[in-house]
């Protein structure tokens, strides 16, 4: 049985963490360096950093902040936000990243996962989707959460797949930041939908939303606020679902 991942994310402006609630009303979390080594230290399996301020911008990623994070890190690291290219990926694989996250460039060239899983592997090649309910589907949304595009996820999830991506990086819209769970019909629909891993994303405001997250199918599990805030640490997560016979890497 493979170990579930838990996976701290640090959303990034302006070279400093933040943190919202569906994408908005940004707060000061802290310096993303200091942040990632905290997490390793703490037992983090992997490290995702979101440009989230680079796509609405019209930017790249800022890669000094991949350098910096890359430089204190020893596990995988994903980087996302602004990634338009091939190219783009590449730089970010060079300035330090393990794996590249894309979504928005995606949604309008689906070819984009075809050029970067078959160039840098498909276990490089990370599909986000930012998805919200919307009558009887799941939305995919693109720039930073702002921007509908009709297409359901689940439809995209298996594309995606096709394509060569490696990896669903999924956030629910509708509950990030809101520590009111994990969006479970979503996650498990996705889940079932691909035999892709599926990182689930959105609305962790304890370890028992995690286990529900993982029994619902998820490979791994992003979270944010209750790392950011103090609430719990990597390592109490792992030990409580440890002892609900989750197994987990310690």
């Amino acid at each position: 049985m493979l170990t579930k991942r838990i996976i701290p994310c640090l959303d990034v402006a302006d070279g400093r963490v933040v943190k919202g609630i569906r994408f908005q009303g940004l707060r000061d979390a802290g310096d993303p360096a200091e942040r990632a080594a905290l997490y390793e230290a703490q037992g983090a399996d992997e490290i995702v950093i979101l440009d989230v301020a680079a796509t609405p911008a019209g930017r790249g990623h800022q890669h000094e902040t991949v350098r910096r994070v890359r430089s204190v890190l020893s596990i995988p690291l994903t980087i996302g936000g602004g990634v338009r290219t091939a190219e783009d990926a590449a730089a970010l694989l060079e300035a330090g990243a393990d794996k590249v996250s894309v979504n928005t460039a995606a949604v309008e060239r689906p070819e984009l996962l075809a050029e970067i899983s078959s160039r840098f592997g498909a276990q490089c090649c990370v599909l986000a989707i930012d998805a919200r309910q919307n009558g009887q589907i799941f939305e995919v949304l693109v720039k930073g959460g702002r921007e509908g595009t009709g297409k359901d996820a689940l439809a995209w999830a298996l594309q995606a797949q096709s394509l060569g991506t490696g990896e669903i990086l999924l956030t629910s819209w509708d509950r990030d930041g809101t520590r009111s769970g994990y969006d479970l019909q979503l996650t498990g629909a996705v889940a079932r939908h691909v035999h892709l891993p599926v990182i689930a994303s959105g609305g962790a405001n304890s370890a028992e939303h995690i286990r529900e997250a993982f029994e619902a199918g998820a490979d791994a599990v992003l979270a944010a606020s209750i790392f950011h805030d103090g609430d719990t640490t990597v390592g109490d997560v792992k030990s409580y679902l440890a002892a609900k016979d989750v197994v987990v890497r310690r």
